[in-house]
């Protein structure tokens, strides 16, 4: 319904003016016979002749002579154009008043009068300057959907820059990870290929729509922990949890694997000791929170602390454009562990 409204406002404000309009009209009329016996069809035909020649005036004006002025901005050559047309209008209007009030038979002098005339020609030159306007409040909505689409646009752009992103930054990491296997020549080399195979299609075919299954956001999660887990020879405890129902609930693709990959690549190693990560999705409506705590091991490359913060602007920027003023990121640093912790309205 408001879609409908926001599609056909103009036209709406149109009816709506014209409406008003003739009820104050016809108020007018009764006003000015409250001593005589309403004659109806004498009303309805000098209602409807009235309303008929100002909309006939005020639409010539709209879309023939006020767009020409605003193409040529010549005010002298509008009001020449305009004039003429609406001499000859308030002329005929005038003559077929006569006509419906008193058949030109001269019964009724009030409506020979200059009064009359000089009251007709303001009242209707008003109406048609009024119409006119909202010429301009059309043009200011046509500027304001364009602004928007643009903008519309420039967003899409550039969430679409950020996910691409993404790709490279999971394979630099994953690439390592597979270059470690290899090295080591490790069995778990080729279920590392399948898995790495099965990440990629997700993310090259299914991250492409604005919104995803969260089931396979968390598949496609629980397949870059079995890598981690395959990595580090699954000496380090790792957990992820999921509660509440995931049927039917949607999410903006690949939001939740930078906070899990930072978690893994500063808060777990094979050399350091008592290291872990735990990872939860809470799930309760289209309520969401998301939670990632990792052990906090001490940084000695600080060019890799500086890109991790390249992805967390990412993702952050991302939660703008996806979720505006529908999530809240609260990160914890503390002295032996990091939590983020990502609530989110899944709208």
């Amino acid at each position: 319904m408001q879609s409908l409204i926001q599609r056909h406002r103009v036209l709406l404000i149109h009816l709506l003016f014209w409406c008003v309009y003739s009820s104050f009209f016809f108020y007018q009329i009764i006003y000015a016979r409250t001593k005589e016996e309403p004659d109806w069809a004498r009303i309805f035909k000098d209602l409807s002749t009235h309303i008929v020649c100002m909309m006939i005036i005020s639409y010539l004006n709209y879309f023939i002579f006020l767009p020409r002025f605003l193409k040529h901005r010549n005010l002298g050559r509008y009001i020449l154009e305009f004039s003429i047309p609406f001499a000859l209008s308030m002329y005929g209007l005038w003559s077929l008043k006569k006509m419906i009030v008193n058949g030109c038979t001269f019964s009724t002098p009030w409506i020979y009068t200059q009064k009359f005339v000089v009251n007709l020609t303001l009242s209707s030159l008003l109406i048609v300057l009024f119409v006119g306007m909202l010429k301009f409040v059309e043009e200011w909505f046509e500027l304001e959907a364009r602004k928007k689409e643009i903008e519309n646009e420039r967003l899409t752009s550039e969430l679409r820059f950020l996910k691409a992103q993404i790709n490279p930054h999971f394979l630099f990491n994953t690439l390592n990870n597979l270059y470690y296997l290899a090295f080591t020549q490790s069995p778990n080399t080729t279920e590392v290929i399948a898995k790495l195979s099965q990440m990629m299609r997700y993310m090259m075919y299914d991250s492409n729509h604005p919104r995803v299954p969260l089931s396979k956001e968390i598949e496609y999660m629980e397949n870059y922990i079995s890598l981690e887990k395959l990595r580090l020879n699954n000496e380090v405890p790792i957990l992820f949890e999921v509660r509440g129902n995931t049927d039917g609930v949607l999410i903006a693709p690949l939001i939740f694997i930078t906070f899990l990959e930072n978690a893994f690549k500063h808060g777990v190693s094979n050399s350091a000791k008592n290291t872990w990560v735990k990872a939860s999705i809470e799930i309760s409506g289209k309520a969401c929170v998301y939670i990632v705590e990792n052990s906090k091991m001490v940084e000695t490359d600080k060019t890799v602390t500086e890109k991790s913060g390249i992805g967390l602007s990412n993702v952050k920027r991302r939660l703008d454009l996806s979720y505006p003023d529908n999530y809240e990121l609260t990160v914890q640093d503390f002295s032996d562990r990091y939590i983020v912790e990502l609530k989110m309205n899944l709208i």
